[in-house]
Formats: C-alpha cells, sequence, structure tokens
C-alpha cells in the first residue's frame, strides 16, 4: 500500500507541475479534483498501460522506446475523460505534460526512493 501512496502523491506534484507550465493542463485550481486526477492516473497507469505496452511492443521496441512517450501521453488523456473537471487540451499539450510527468516522477523517486543515494547502489560494509 506505501507505493499507492508514494504514486499517488508523486503523480499530483507531477501534475501540479504540469500544470504550471502548460496552459492546456487546468484541474479547476481545485485540490480535489487534482488529488482525484493524480489517483486516476495512477490507477490507469498500472492497469491500463502494461496492456498497451504488450500490444505494442514491436512498435516500442522498432522506435527504441520513444513510443512510450506517447504511451504515457494516451494514458493522460484517458485520465482526462474519466475525471471531467481535468482538463488537457491539444495533442502537443498533452504529450508535453506526459514528458513534464515523466520527469517529475522521475525525480521525485530518485529523491524519495529508498537506498536512492550514491547511484542506487548499497555499500558493502565489513
Amino acid at each position: 500500500m506505501l507505493w499507492l501512496a508514494t504514486g499517488w502523491a508523486s503523480n499530483l506534484a507531477a501534475i501540479w507541475v504540469s500544470s504550471l507550465l502548460f496552459d492546456g493542463v487546468s484541474y479547476d485550481g481545485k485540490f480535489w479534483v487534482l488529488a482525484v486526477a493524480a489517483l486516476v492516473f495512477l490507477l490507469v497507469n498500472a492497469v491500463i498501460r502494461p496492456i498497451v505496452i504488450l500490444l505494442t511492443l514491436p512498435a516500442v521496441i522498432l522506435t527504441l522506446g520513444i513510443l512510450l512517450l506517447f504511451i504515457n501521453a494516451f494514458m493522460l488523456w484517458i485520465t482526462d475523460k474519466i475525471v471531467p473537471p481535468f482538463e488537457v487540451e491539444g495533442f502537443w499539450t498533452t504529450v508535453g505534460a506526459a514528458l513534464i510527468i515523466w520527469l517529475v516522477n522521475m525525480a521525485l523517486h530518485r529523491v524519495f526512493k529508498p537506498g536512492s543515494g550514491r547511484g542506487g547502489y548499497r555499500e558493502l560494509t565489513a
């Protein structure tokens, strides 16, 4: 259950940052909309994303993983459709917001993940 709380908090911060950077990403200024959108985005990424990646695996391999950015944008679009007050307008805004969300999540997981110090390696002690 810890992954749920940390993933939710990380997505909440990432979506908030993307809303600051892109005018097309809005949540009506209400925290509860941001919180629900972060939770739905977490669940969409946990349930739907693996299926989509599996179905598009040859294309993901052929594009050397660049297609994963567009799959993340698709997950953000699905979140937009499930949570009506949360809006992402335009294709490139969705792709840009997905990129920002990915970068913020990566940075937060790097900082707060246990054992993330010293390149993620544990020191060997005698």
